[in-house]
């Protein structure tokens, strides 16, 4: 497979990861103004934009005997196999297209990306950027801020049915809350799908990631500094993941910004790159 990276600019290596079911143009605005001071590679994930995914069915078709629901079965089944769209998975591909020292952002899914990858290979990573991110997306019994169980599961069976649809519902649950709510769900919708849209099988792979992941016990290995950004109305990971985050992380610290909810990038650019700029310049 191979993976799409939009480069703009000059400078040291900025890689920015993007959340479930986007692409990496969704960073285009924020790309633009660090690229003065940066070399911003703006990665589609595997499956996502441009980027392609390899088959579960490892060559041969997924179909079968019993009809759509056992060749559904058996794809699944294959890919969880091949740990196809697995952390593991997405990290490998990452660490080859990137093997030099990098500055790493990564938001909401790829900011759990990005933790992995710092536990993985730490020698590839300088800096880290953990934009509206969590150690743990998914509610558990002694982690009380994450999605319930039940929300996900939703969202996958739905993913099912119309992953369109499903992605479009998940667009309006990151801006709810926001300042400019209405402007920024119609530019997320825009942005959706101009670079075609996410393979199934790289979705699933991406709830599965949020619904399994927690990586709380390996954040003391981070030890890379760390800027924390938050959504002060963020509904999908509240600020109080954030400053976990800090607070378990060796050198980091958060920021929390006034007014903005899943995508503080979005809706508070400014900002948003004044605090990336600052982070990423102190050496």
């Amino acid at each position: 497979m191979s993976l799409h990276v939009e480069v703009t600019g000059s400078g040291a290596p900025l890689v920015m990861l993007h959340g479930w079911g986007m692409h990496g143009g969704i960073w285009r605005d924020a790309a633009e103004m660090l690229a003065a001071d940066f070399q911003v590679h703006n990665v589609d994930l595997p499956g996502h934009g441009q980027s392609t995914f390899p088959s579960p069915a490892g060559g041969r078709g997924a179909g079968g005997e019993g009809g759509a629901e056992s060749s559904l079965s058996l794809t699944l089944s294959r890919q969880r196999e091949r740990g196809l769209g697995s952390l593991d998975f997405i990290v490998n591909e990452l660490s080859s297209a990137f093997p030099e020292p990098i500055n790493l952002c990564g938001w909401s899914l790829g900011g759990i990306i990005a933790q992995h990858w710092a536990v993985r290979a730490p020698e590839q990573v300088r800096r880290l950027v953990l934009v509206s991110s969590t150690p743990c997306f998914a509610a558990r019994a002694d982690w009380a801020f994450g999605m319930p169980q039940e929300t996900l599961a939703q969202f996958a069976a739905e993913l099912e049915q119309n992953h369109s649809a499903t992605l479009r519902r998940f667009l309006a649950l990151q801006v709810r809350g926001s300042e400019g709510e209405r402007e920024l769900l119609g530019a997320l919708r825009e942005k959706l799908f101009s670079r075609g849209e996410p393979r199934l099988e790289a979705l699933r792979g991406g709830l599965a990631i949020l619904r399994d992941a927690d990586l709380r016990d390996a954040l003391p290995q981070i030890a890379q500094p760390t800027l924390v950004i938050a959504g002060e109305r963020d509904k999908l990971t509240p600020p109080e993941a954030s400053r976990y985050l800090a607070q378990s992380l060796p050198h980091a610290r958060a920021v929390v910004v006034a007014g903005a909810a899943h995508a503080p990038f979005l809706s508070h650019p400014e900002i948003f790159v004044e605090q990336v700029h600052g982070f990423l310049k102190n050496n």
